[in-house]
């Protein structure tokens, strides 16, 4: 019998844990010293066992909000940063303390996009940690909220620790939340019931995802779900939790929400393709093309392409569509949007003949496609 999903995490000799900035902190918004301590003991517990750990924590911009004279997280991204400046020492000073009384020695990773994006520095971020964790040092990501921008940045620290946890090859990862599970309805309302385990997040059906997390958080159980649906596709079982649950979690006991590994390891490009990239436009596929794309992992070529949508250069991840205008896939297209009006509908050996060999190329590269 196929080893269960719990098992599997409290195998893990690798894990990523993921904490909320709602799991750090107190009802007015300051850093909780109780709570970090709690969380360090916890994954100080599993490290001494043997196993390597990976923290994703937020809490930067939080931590910095009382220095700051701030009641609630800014809205705006300037004042966002300049709290993430000021408490992201605080927070890293907090885990280092802590950690420091149990022998262990941290280590501060902040990541942005473009450094899961970016094959050059996806490599540098890889080593990096790959150090860090052969050292024995405890890494603690987070996202660089004082230099990432809106148009670069993940968004939510369950999305990043999804792709750190693809980043560092985790056997597993732990989302810590301030809700103990999914539940068939809201948790405060009579007769929910817990979702113990969840085989596949892309079929997800009959749970409630009202939770949107507290005031100086940005993720609740959709992006709980998202994460947990760009680990398992990726072959990393993942359990979501409370934080108080964490040592629980780690051991395989019954807590939580269990979400099995439903895909196996990709090449990171093709992970960023499906869950970071944005499309810069669209191909409206024939019929043909979209069962030679999604059934037959086929390549597409121009005979395929019906209509093009949007300004895109060649190597843009654009989006991929059925007749009915339906997303079917995502790939990284071949040609500037100006070339390809005038090459659909043709054969690639009829458009080499006529263009040159270097339109003899197929539209979308199997090699750099997801189906969606």
């Amino acid at each position: 019998m196929r080893e269960s999903t719990r098992a599997q995490v409290a195998a893990a000799r690798r894990v990523v844990v993921k904490v909320g900035s709602s799991s750090l902190t107190t009802g007015g918004g300051d850093l909780d010293t109780a709570k970090v301590a709690a969380l360090v003991d916890a994954l100080a517990a599993a490290r001494h066992a043997g196993r390597e750990v990976v923290l994703v924590s937020s809490g930067a911009i939080a931590a910095g909000l009382a220095p700051l004279g701030l009641r609630t997280r800014p809205r705006d991204l300037a004042t966002q940063q300049a709290a993430a400046s000021v408490g992201q020492g605080l927070l890293v000073e907090q885990y280092a303390q802590r950690f420091a009384a149990h022998g262990i020695t941290v280590g501060q990773v902040l990541l942005t996009v473009e450094d899961v994006t970016l094959q050059s520095r996806y490599r540098d971020a890889y080593r990096t940690a790959a150090k860090l964790l052969e050292l024995g040092v405890l890494p603690v990501v987070n996202e660089n909220d004082t230099v990432a921008t809106k148009e670069i940045r993940f968004g939510d620290n369950d999305r990043l620790a999804a792709l750190v946890a693809h980043l560092v090859h985790a056997d597993a990862l732990v989302l810590l939340s301030d809700v103990p599970a999914l539940y068939t309805a809201h948790p405060d309302t009579p007769g929910a019931e817990r979702v113990t385990d969840v085989a596949d997040p892309t079929r997800l059906v009959g749970v409630d995802v009202s939770r949107r997390g507290s005031a100086v958080g940005t993720g609740g159980m959709v992006t709980k779900i998202e994460a947990a649906r760009i680990a398992t596709s990726a072959g990393i079982p993942t359990l979501l939790t409370s934080a108080a649950s964490v040592a629980g979690a780690l051991a395989g006991e019954d807590v939580g929400t269990a979400f099995a590994a439903t895909g196996k390891r990709r090449p990171t490009r093709l992970l960023w393709l499906a869950h970071v990239s944005d499309a810069q436009g669209r191909l409206v596929l024939d019929a043909g093309a979209v069962r030679a794309v999604t059934q037959r992992k086929a390549s597409l070529l121009p005979a395929g392409v019906t209509a093009v949508v949007g300004a895109f250069s060649a190597g843009d991840p654009v989006d991929l569509v059925d007749p009915d205008g339906a997303v079917v896939a995502r790939g990284l297209v071949s040609y500037d949007a100006s070339d390809l009006p005038g090459m659909i509908g043709q054969r690639t050996g009829a458009l080499g003949d006529e263009l040159g060999a270097q339109y003899a190329r197929v539209v979308v590269h199997r090699d750099a496609l997801v189906v969606l």
